[in-house]
């Protein structure tokens, strides 16, 4: 099972979601590490074998039109993950819920 590390940029709600499915789950804020570079996660990130969810894509995987040429995880050959839930307009709460219950549906089957 995916222990789920959320990003700062998205709800600290979502952690209570995971624990409620039975997850194990935490915010960035948690753990002490808001404000901190991208590159300075990634070495928590991957020393904690977190799956990652971000809304900060580009950061992480590089351009859309060429995943993983560049960006934070481009060096990294093997991790337990790295989920990206972008939207065009931004994501309100309500919105990032959804999205989180579906990427949830996806890590219980």
């Amino acid at each position: 099972m995916q222990v789920i590390l959320i990003d700062e940029n998205l709800s600290p709600s979502l952690v209570k979601m995971a624990h409620e499915r039975g997850f194990e789950c935490s915010h960035v804020n948690h753990l002490g590490k808001a404000g901190q570079k991208d590159w300075e996660l990634k070495k928590a990130i991957l020393e904690g074998d977190w799956t990652f969810v971000t809304n900060n894509s580009v950061d992480f995987r590089g351009p859309y039109d060429r995943p993983g040429s560049a960006g934070e995880y481009a060096d990294v050959r093997l991790h337990a993950g790295l989920v990206c839930i972008n939207a065009s307009g931004g994501l309100n709460l309500e919105s990032q819920k959804q999205l989180f219950t579906r990427i949830l549906d996806d890590f219980e089957k």
